[in-house]
């Protein structure tokens, strides 16, 4: 039957009338799960066909997103091994990365909610018939995030906004935690001040822009397998977009942040993780993470 304008609601028409509708990135979803190795192939085509699209995309205000993957040589590259987020070091071999409209997380985190209770409610909330998510997959962490800012390589490349539309080399995240006495606020103006501009914008850096992201903490009705994290209220989140596949300028690029946090006197490094993109639709690394 077709459908007629007489049977469409009328909330999606006037919702969109109000509230802010510029096209700027005021925040995101990360999430960084792991995924059972018995069943890792069958995870990850329910993930790009059905979850990334039903449980993310088709929702109000969410505009862009891209997938990331850590292969076996990539994981070999984390560190710190003292990560009070990370154990073991290995876990979390998928990130996803979610781009939502400025003054819209909380319009968007409802939807989110809704949505995704009526999938698990009709059995769309995992990969396997009958499968229970606890077992599937495990998340690292998941969270809404607040964006704090940019720092760009230079003028000539991508707006944040455009970060995750053509996929760049590499992905590497760091998660950043405020010491005693420090609060996020002082963490964020010493990294966005002086560490994020000596690793951007030093002479021929492979990172183009490196993107500054506020966890909030969980809503207390989120659905029950979804990890929470203390104090996440502590961390700041640090998505670096690289020209060159991480491996190639991890020496260069990438080692002895722990040491360069620690020297600022605010925050110490948590964890520094490298990411190639998916190549998505297919199963493209599925053979090389465990």
């Amino acid at each position: 039957m077709t459908e007629t304008t007489a049977d469409v609601d009328p909330a999606y028409r006037a919702l969109p009338t109000v509230g802010p509708y510029a096209p700027d990135l005021g925040s995101a979803l990360i999430t960084w799960v792991e995924p059972n190795k018995a069943n890792v192939v069958e995870y990850n085509r329910w993930y790009e066909d059905d979850h990334m699209i039903t449980g993310a995309m088709s929702m109000p205000w969410m505009f862009a997103c891209r997938r990331f993957v850590a292969p076996l040589a990539l994981q070999a590259l984390r560190y710190p091994a003292t990560s009070r987020v990370v154990q073991p070091l290995s876990n979390g071999k998928y990130i996803g990365l979610y781009w939502v409209n400025g003054g819209r997380l909380d319009d968007h985190e409802q939807w989110s909610l809704g949505t995704n209770y009526r999938l698990h409610a009709d059995g769309r909330g995992v990969c396997t018939p009958g499968g229970d998510p606890t077992v599937e997959r495990s998340h690292v962490i998941t969270n809404f995030n607040d964006y704090l800012g940019p720092v760009y390589r230079d003028p000539s490349v991508p707006a944040d906004v455009h970060a995750l539309m053509d996929p760049p080399g590499g992905l590497v995240v760091e998660l950043i935690e405020a010491t005693a006495g420090n609060s996020r606020a002082d963490l964020d103006a010493w990294i966005a001040a002086e560490y994020l501009p000596g690793i951007v914008q030093r002479a021929g850096s492979p990172v183009m822009q490196a993107l500054r992201f506020a966890p909030r903490p969980l809503p207390g009705d989120k659905l029950s397998h979804v990890r929470s994290v203390d104090d996440v209220d502590r961390i700041v989140t640090v998505l670096y977009f690289c020209d060159r596949d991480p491996r190639d300028i991890w020496s260069s690029t990438f080692e002895g942040h722990d040491t360069l946090v620690a020297a600022g006197g605010v925050g110490r490094l948590d964890v520094c993780v490298p990411f190639l993109p998916t190549k998505h639709g297919t199963n493209a690394y599925t053979d090389d993470l465990f």
